[in-house]
């Protein structure tokens, strides 16, 4: 008998929906990003919404964002109802914002693959205008310089 939309989803059904395992469901749940509700049995039982929630935690470990910012981003969305269109998109924007700078900051990293890489040092010409006197090494081994921080 197939599900009307308004039956929930047991945690296989939810996992062969979304394309997860039911481990990584698990462990949306331990961390908040889904709450399901119990049957009887004690069985897990999902919301329609949650196919949701988890296709949107699966783009945003796409797009690089931590568990934790998934959390954030989640925590604005209704638990007792589906999100509407504006949920969504009142978080988008959030995001829009993150990615733009994630988008920025990969542009100076390439940028800067050509020339040097944080000071490690790759380029002996180049560290006497960046890093004169090998001056970072004062701060211990490996990278000194980030993404986001100008040479000098």
């Amino acid at each position: 008998m197939p599900l009307s939309a308004a039956d929930p989803l047991s945690i296989g059904q939810l996992a062969r929906r979304t394309g997860v395992t039911v481990s990584a469901i698990r462990f949306y749940e331990e961390k908040g990003l889904v709450q399901p509700s119990r049957n009887a049995g004690g069985q897990r039982r999902f919301k329609r919404a949650d196919v949701r929630r988890i296709s949107f935690i699966l783009i945003a470990q796409q797009l690089g964002l931590s568990i934790r910012e998934i959390s954030d981003a989640l925590a604005a969305l209704p638990e007792r109802r589906t999100p509407t269109q504006a949920d969504w998109a009142r978080i988008s924007v959030a995001l829009r914002d993150r990615l733009d700078r994630q988008i920025e900051d990969l542009t100076r990293m390439r940028g800067r693959l050509d020339s040097c890489i944080g000071c490690g040092c790759l380029s002996l010409k180049a560290c006497q205008l960046y890093n004169p006197q090998d001056r970072l090494s004062r701060l211990g081994a490996g990278p000194h310089i980030g993404i986001a921080d100008p040479p000098g």
